[in-house]
């Protein structure tokens, strides 16, 4: 997929097939879970063998309205919250 149909299919579609409120968009009053990157430098670094590396090439994300990964590196713990939905 080219990247603006890849965002399409990761961000405002499973909001809308997941019925999912204020989320998906970029809009005043909806949650507020960003991630920034620039898609020439982000690198995926996870493996078979160790899942849980961090992808480099992107700098910044923001969830929740707080800033949580600035300049590369994990501002804190856990943020966020889980989002549940009925079937």
């Amino acid at each position: 997929f080219d990247l603006p149909t890849a965002i399409q299919k990761m961000t405002p579609r499973p909001a809308s097939i997941f019925k999912m409120k204020n989320r998906g968009l970029i809009k005043e009053g909806y949650a507020a879970d960003l991630v920034i990157f620039d898609p020439e430098k982000v690198i995926d670094r996870a493996t078979y063998e160790n899942p849980k590396q961090f992808a480099t090439g992107i700098p910044h994300v923001i969830v929740g309205g707080k800033t949580a990964i600035e300049e590369g590196s994990v501002r804190h713990g856990k943020s966020g919250r889980v989002v549940r939905f009925k079937e």
